[in-house]
């Protein structure tokens, strides 16, 4: 049974966009395959692991009955990719058994029945809704994504907070020891909404996000979160749990400040970690008048130490902080200056853009 005719680019790159959320080791043995729906002139697939399901149309010559059966996703991706890129790709359906032709080339391999493969079910809409540039989403997930925490106990800071209000869509993320917050602008009018979308699916809608101008529809509805753009339709379930209160770990007031260039203090960075210990990654901050001093040891008694002229006027300061989290920040903002701002060598520090008061990273202290 002829089941698709199509060029391989066609087929590659939808089946690139879904495969991405595919777990390598996984229980269920259809967890590792892509639906294949093709019909009325659309192909179709569709990729989940249960917590997540990412769907990806393209057009298609078929316009016959509906037809779909699900295939190892990898071994689909492989084939695919190790053929010539003007390849015309033939699938038939035979005896359970999908056989893909291209050229001389000729792949027969194993299906499972689409009637059992687990699709998620869509949760009632709640009518928390946005729209905005897919460029501008890409952009605030990058602004926080590297804070969220990575098997964390408290699984609800393995994810990121997203909360829609009525003048702006806000994203947090926070591991304990360190908090970026970002947030657009946006008149959403009553569409109110917060949740908490998993670490996975932050990595992965970010790879499938554009820097283009084109929309993407964000709908919160009951236990999960849709986005829709282009041809991709992404839903994910949500992380049950309360997310610490973001508002009161963002220091105010603070009089220790200096603005300084952002690369500048990247480099120095880099390199006075370069004598870090291994394990801590400690950083020294020593604070003068209109000079910042930056002291990495290590357990070799071995010393770097960076100086940069900046315009501080304030009381001596000498704190420490994890080098990590600092580098962290600095490589996922573009702006070409950063704002320190300071209380006491017990308290946390705050990173701003000058100008921006959509941004915030707050970096708590280390004892060095």
């Amino acid at each position: 049974m002829d089941l698709l005719q199509v060029d391989r680019d066609l087929l590659l790159a939808p089946l690139q966009a879904v495969s991405g959320v595919v777990e390598r080791r996984h229980t269920l043995p259809i967890l590792s395959n892509v639906l294949l729906e093709v019909g009325a002139g659309k192909l179709c697939l569709t990729a989940t692991d249960l917590e997540i399901q990412v769907a990806c149309e393209a057009q298609s010559s078929e316009t016959g009955p509906r037809q779909s059966t699900t295939v190892s996703a990898r071994k689909l991706q492989d084939i695919l990719r190790s053929l010539p890129e003007n390849a015309v790709v033939s699938l038939q359906l035979q005896d359970k058994r999908l056989q893909l032709k291209a050229g001389k080339s000729k792949f027969s391999l194993q299906t499972l029945p689409a009637q059992d493969f687990p699709k998620i079910a869509g949760g009632a809409e709640t009518g928390a809704e946005a729209k905005l540039p897919q460029k501008e989403l890409k952009r605030l997930l990058a602004l926080v994504q590297y804070a969220m925490a990575q098997q964390d106990i408290r699984y609800y800071l393995n994810g990121l907070l997203l909360s829609l209000r009525e003048d702006a869509l806000v994203v947090v993320a926070t591991d304990g020891h360190r908090l970026a917050l970002a947030s657009l602008a946006i008149n959403l009018g009553s569409a109110r909404g917060e949740v908490i979308l998993p670490r996975k699916a932050i990595l992965e809608l970010t790879k499938l996000l554009a820097d283009t101008e084109d929309a993407v529809t964000l709908r919160i509805l009951e236990n999960q979160v849709s986005f829709s753009f282009d041809a991709v339709s992404f839903v994910t379930k949500v992380v049950d749990g309360k997310f610490p209160d973001f508002q009161k770990v963002v220091p105010s007031g603070y009089k220790k400040r200096f603005v300084l260039d952002r690369l500048t203090l990247q480099q120095a960075l880099q390199r006075a970690a370069i004598l870090s210990n291994e394990k801590f990654r400690g950083v020294r901050w020593v604070l003068t008048s209109d000079s910042l001093r930056i002291i990495c040891t290590n357990s070799d008694q071995e010393e770097a130490e960076e100086e940069l002229e900046i315009s501080y006027a304030a009381d001596a300061l000498d704190v420490g902080f994890n080098v990590s989290y600092l580098l962290d920040v600095l490589a996922n903002i573009q702006s070409s200056q950063i704002e320190c701002s300071l209380g006491d060598s017990n308290s946390s520090m705050l990173m701003t853009i000058p100008g921006d008061a959509n941004f915030k990273y707050v970096v708590m202290p280390m004892r060095i």
